[in-house]
């Protein structure tokens, strides 16, 4: 029997983590959960006001993330969250002593992703917070053994080629 694994699909704002870790989850068979239902109502709050959370108000909501993970390997199932995880200490959080977790990136300008965000309506997260996205960004290094993907293309070419490189990166 292989190990359950876990993916933490990443990025800033705006870069289609949500949508992405959803499609995956859907075609890997596995539970999805949305970092953002793991905040509390404070750090919403905080963030539709365009104030951006501070690493004191990440901790709880990452330790919430990394007992969903905990709970999931734990049953033997696996999953699939979305998570900014912007800083490298925020995936340390959710990765360390946890080697069926695996880092998906999803890599996007600026450009691209201001673009979206002006279309995306009803969300608290606000544009003017992107900024502050890139400012807290630290992309994962090779020692994180993430799956880098560019956001350009489709949905379901971006799930292709996340999957794909999932099965060649798999561990003996």
């Amino acid at each position: 029997m292989t190990a359950p694994m876990v993916l933490v699909v990443m990025g800033v704002s705006g870069s289609g983590k949500s949508t992405m870790a959803e499609l995956l989850a859907e075609r890997l068979g596995l539970p999805f959960a949305d970092g953002d239902d793991f905040h509390t109502l404070e750090n919403i709050d905080r963030m539709r006001a365009g104030h951006p959370l501070d690493d004191a108000s990440r901790r709880p909501w990452l330790a919430r993330i990394a007992a969903w993970i905990d709970a999931r390997l734990a049953d033997g199932q696996g999953g699939v969250v979305a998570c900014s995880a912007l800083r490298r200490v925020y995936r340390d959080a959710l990765v360390r002593g946890r080697p069926c977790v695996r880092i998906v990136y999803l890599e996007g300008s600026r450009a691209v992703i201001a673009a979206r965000l002006a279309r995306r309506h009803g969300h608290f997260m606000p544009a003017a917070l992107l900024d502050s996205q890139f400012a807290d960004l630290e992309p994962p290094g090779p020692d994180e053994r993430p799956v880098t993907v560019g956001i350009e293309d489709e949905s379901d070419g971006i799930a292709a080629t996340i999957l794909a490189r999932l099965a060649l990166a798999k561990e003996p």
